[in-house]
């Protein structure tokens, strides 16, 4: 079992403050987590092959490629602007 001594020291860490009360009762809830841990120690896993992930990674990720609709939607747009150069719309200075 985990001592009152431990159970302040981690709830230390966690920056937690605990009454007596908390601490018997945390004390208690630690004690049976590290229960559980004891139970999944005894389990045979020696023809698991290791890994590093529980799920296969795949990339989601969508090709990077330039869509030509919207370089078509940018001449478009400069085409309608009064006024442009070298691909840029042209603005009166305000300063």
């Amino acid at each position: 079992m985990i001592s009152p001594k431990e159970v302040r020291h981690i709830a230390k860490l966690a920056r937690i403050g605990l009454s007596d009360l908390e601490l018997v009762k945390f004390q208690k809830e630690l004690a049976a987590v590290l229960d559980y841990f004891e139970i999944l120690q005894e389990v045979d896993v020696s023809s698991v092959a290791p890994m590093t992930h529980a799920v296969p990674l795949a990339n989601v990720h969508r090709p990077d490629e330039t869509k030509t609709k919207a370089n078509d939607m940018a001449s478009r747009l400069l085409e309608m602007a009064p006024e442009t150069k070298d691909g840029y719309l042209k603005v009166k200075p305000i300063l």
